[in-house]
This record gives C-alpha cells, sequence and structure tokens, in this order.
C-alpha cells in the first residue's frame, strides 16, 4: 500500500494536468489572435502605403503633357497603365487579386490660378492573408475564408503647371 503523502501526490499531479488541458487551447487562442491582428496591422499599413504611391504616380503622369498642355486636359490612359505596372511590382504574387480603381474628380478651385483642379482618386482592395489557426476564422470577411479584405482609398491633387 502507498503512503498517504505520495498518495496525495500523484493525485495533484494528475490535477494539474487536467487544469492545464483546459487552459492551454483558450491560451493559445488568445496568443494566435494577438499574432494575427499584428498580421492584419501590418498588412492594412502595407495597402495603405502602396494607394498612396500609386496615387502619386497616378497624379504625376496625369498632368498635362505637351501635346494638351494649353487646354489643361488631364490623360489618364497612361496613368492607369504605369499603376497597373507598379501595383504588379508591389504585390508580385498576388497581382491578380489585388483590385485598382482609379476616378478623376474636380475640387474647389485655385484662388492663385483661378482655375479648378482635378484630384485623382485611388481606391485599393487588397485580400490579406490571415495565417493563424483560430483567429482567421473570427477575423475573416464573411464570403471568403481565411482572407480579410484591406480597403484604402488616397486623394491626390493632379499636377498641372500654372500658364498664365
Amino acid at each position: 500500500m502507498l503512503p498517504a503523502r505520495i498518495f496525495a501526490a500523484l493525485k495533484r499531479g494528475g490535477q494539474v494536468v487536467v487544469e492545464l488541458l483546459l487552459i492551454l487551447p483558450v491560451f493559445l487562442m488568445m496568443i494566435f489572435f494577438i499574432m494575427e491582428l499584428g498580421n492584419v496591422a501590418f498588412q492594412t499599413i502595407l495597402v495603405h502605403h502602396c494607394a498612396y504611391e500609386l496615387a502619386r504616380i497616378g497624379s504625376l503622369i496625369a498632368g498635362p503633357n505637351q501635346s494638351n498642355a494649353r487646354n489643361g486636359q488631364v490623360s489618364t490612359g497612361l496613368a492607369r497603365s504605369k499603376m497597373q505596372a507598379a501595383l504588379q511590382e508591389m504585390f508580385p504574387q498576388t497581382y491578380g487579386r489585388a483590385v485598382l480603381s482609379v476616378t478623376i474628380g474636380s475640387s474647389r478651385p485655385d484662388p492663385q490660378s483661378g482655375s479648378t483642379n482635378e484630384d485623382m482618386v485611388v481606391a485599393l482592395t487588397y485580400p490579406a492573408r490571415l495565417v493563424f489557426p483560430f483567429s482567421s476564422r473570427m477575423l475573416s470577411s464573411p464570403n471568403s475564408r481565411g482572407y480579410r479584405k484591406i480597403m484604402a482609398t488616397v486623394k491626390m491633387p493632379i499636377e498641372k503647371p500654372l500658364f498664365k
């Protein structure tokens, strides 16, 4: 027969294992959730920076060139193709999934030149891949398991030279 002290120690050891088995999944889910939030934050910053750079590229290229500089027309065809090429360089593995939308809108008149300016509005939608177990189910977009849709919109004034 085992002494009472050894029997009590064995009983307590089993209790610790059971408590560990009950707490460990919850603890791991919390750790994975925190790590996934960091992953989503990183990808959000990346998408916003890419949208800003694309808007900058587009606003510089879409300005009047030599052929239409006097009448102030904006050409967006070349700007869109340059922006698509830059987007392909920014997201080489996932280029087909990133959606780029470009619109031209007018802004308030410039009091100095007396003309209305135009702004390029760039909207970039990117499906960010969620990588950690458990948390990817909670953070994913409704109809896309394992992915979270990140959207960034940037408004950039189109550069025009001032002709008087």
